[in-house]
């Protein structure tokens, strides 16, 4: 029997708790299924890999669906932050169209 992506991921993250891409990658899948969960390992990354830019746009937008505001507010802005210094401009870019949408300031062209 072929184990799952969500069996493989676990096991990476047996062998290896600390692997900065894997919590990411579960994460990232148990979006799907367990929004809890998923929030419990980008919650992780925020906590333990604070450089790890790709969390912030996915645990900020997570945030928002959950009803959780303030703290999508919070997590947007240290994106923004934490990408600038580490010279990533383009998640700088992404995580401030995002923000500016979440706060309703994403002007369209009539």
């Amino acid at each position: 029997m072929t184990p799952t992506r969500l069996e493989q991921l676990l096991e990476f993250y047996k062998e290896d708790p600390s692997d900065a891409f894997t919590i990411y990658a579960l994460a990232t899948e148990y979006l799907k299924i367990d929004t809890q969960k998923s929030k419990e390992y980008y919650e992780l990354l925020l906590a333990e890999h604070p450089n790890y830019v790709g969390t912030y746009y996915h645990a900020a937008k997570l945030y928002d669906e959950l009803g959780q505001k303030d703290e999508a507010e919070k997590v947007y802005k240290k994106g923004m932050q934490i990408s600038r210094q580490e010279g990533n401009m383009h998640a700088f870019s992404e995580l401030q169209q995002a923000y500016n949408k979440f706060m309703g300031l994403d002007y369209e062209d009539d």
